[in-house]
């Protein structure tokens, strides 16, 4: 009966009974007060991804749909980001639902205040912010830019922001206050006014805080269950400590792809959901059909660590799909050589002749070449100088070649694919199999979203009713 209700639900002839079953729907699922600020229908937010995978289209679509999503800007060049701007308002109104994601860029950190600008110039109120350790000044800029006072002198928000993390030490920054520091070197450069830093000092740094666990891509592999009520913990005492009249709202990624996950979470007492990679294997999908192909044949145990290339040196992971690939393993390797040797010219020759024809497909010269034009003059200086930090840039080459292999689904060198992934992509298509969605073709994110929260609303309701009966004995 679950896989005939899912069908009719596809092919648009859902029963009442299966759009609600008991007391929930997926309407009611989550903070009521999150769904009203950010203008969804639904308490569930499609996650953005790396260099526009989260796309254009797949933005427009959710909007449309009343659903949250977050346009992936990492890895864009401006103008790239501000023709996605442009497109997405042409095709939306001021009040559908829709956001850009600001990614922390610490090798260059103009960026993230260039973005800012641009974001503040095309009146961009939702940000998903990614990839922060510590608050930034661009960050207090963007908050501070947005803020008003009502008839009653309370603090009106205008730029929402959405803190994905992972570590505690993250979430109470973003929990907090901004930074005086930074409030004072804004309040310096002129970049604020003397009203917006007093109000900076009355409100959090963001209005929802994403906990991510075990999710594609960074990640610290960490388990819901352990992570997420010391979010919760963390929230309610700073709301005590800073007596915000307005509640913090907490939500969960990471591992959602089946009901069953999402009312864990929702059961684990998240505000709203958020969705990362079974979106990257849907219509709107801003990446090859080649990858979606890969990912719709993926199990769970089909995942696995590689080093990341945008802090290649820290040794931070990525999770990332496995198989059928080579990339984990060669991304490996060349981390590895990084931790032994402090130069190339250490390595031994059949080791360098391996990684310039197989994984290159050139020579070390030539990506070296590549690499200069990337960077300033006085940064290469500083390279030359440095033997190691030269070869982690080529090694870093890389990582960011097997990237761009995958989004433009090079046949030839599929091997070197690097898929950011997380598990949820094989429970996901476990769930489906056998039903219209089981091929990625029928998967429309919308629709994907919709359907997960209508089955998660019943799947609570079962349980419900299932503790109901079992306390009248």
């Amino acid at each position: 009966m679950y896989l005939d209700e899912m069908l009719e639900w596809h092919r648009g002839e859902q029963s009442p009974e299966c759009a609600q079953t008991g007391i929930l729907t997926a309407e009611l699922l989550g903070d009521p007060v999150f769904k009203r600020d950010y203008q969804a229908r639904y308490a569930y937010v499609v996650g953005s991804m790396y260099r526009g995978i989260s796309s254009v289209e797949m933005v427009i679509r959710l909007a449309k749909a009343g659903i949250l999503g977050f346009f992936g800007t990492g890895g864009l060049k401006f103008e790239r980001v501000e023709e996605s701007i442009q497109l997405i308002q042409a095709e939306l109104s001021a009040d559908q639902p829709y956001g850009m994601n600001l990614l922390r860029d610490e090798g260059h950190p103009d960026r993230e205040e260039g973005m800012v600008d641009l974001f503040l110039s095309y009146g961009i109120t939702r940000v998903e912010a990614s990839a922060f350790m510590y608050v930034t000044a661009p960050l207090v800029k963007y908050r501070a830019a947005g803020l008003s006072r009502d008839i009653n002198g309370h603090v009106v928000v205008a730029n929402r922001l959405i803190a994905k993390l992972s570590r505690p030490e993250v979430a109470q920054a973003f929990l907090s206050p901004a930074p005086e520091a930074l409030v004072q070197e804004l309040l310096k450069r002129d970049a604020i006014t003397e009203e917006q830093a007093a109000m900076l000092s009355e409100i959090p740094m963001a209005d929802d805080i994403c906990v991510e666990t075990d999710s594609g891509g960074h990640t610290d592999g960490a388990t819901a269950f352990a992570v997420f009520p010391t979010m919760l913990r963390l929230r309610d005492r700073a709301m005590k400590a800073y007596g915000y009249e307005k509640k913090i709202r907490v939500g969960a990624a990471g591992g959602i792809g089946t009901p069953e996950a999402a009312g864990a979470a929702f059961l684990l007492g998240a505000d709203f959901v958020l969705t990362g990679s079974i979106n990257q294997c849907t219509v709107e999908a801003g990446t090859s059909d080649l990858v979606k192909d890969l990912l719709q044949a993926a199990g769970i145990q089909d995942m696995v660590y590689a080093p990341a290339g945008d802090i290649f040196e820290t040794g931070a992971k990525v999770q990332v799909l496995n198989r059928g690939l080579l990339f984990p393993a060669r991304a490996n390797k060349l981390y590895g050589l990084y931790c032994h040797y402090n130069s190339l010219e250490e390595i031994d020759q059949n080791t360098c002749h391996e990684i310039q024809e197989r994984y290159l497909k050139c020579s070390f010269d030539a990506v070296y070449d590549d690499i200069k034009a990337y960077y300033s003059k006085e940064f290469i200086q500083r390279v030359e100088l440095n033997p190691r930090q030269k070869m982690a840039l080529i090694f870093r080459w890389y990582m960011r070649l097997s990237t761009t292999l995958a989004m433009e689904g090079l046949s030839e060198r599929r091997v070197d694919y690097q898929i950011h992934c997380g598990p949820a992509m094989g429970a996901f298509n476990q769930w489906v199999k056998g039903a219209p969605l089981e091929d990625w073709r029928e998967r429309h994110v919308d629709e994907v979203g919709v359907l997960l929260l209508q089955e998660t609303a019943r799947f609570l309701n079962q349980r419900m009713n299932m503790f109901a009966r079992a306390a009248q004995g």
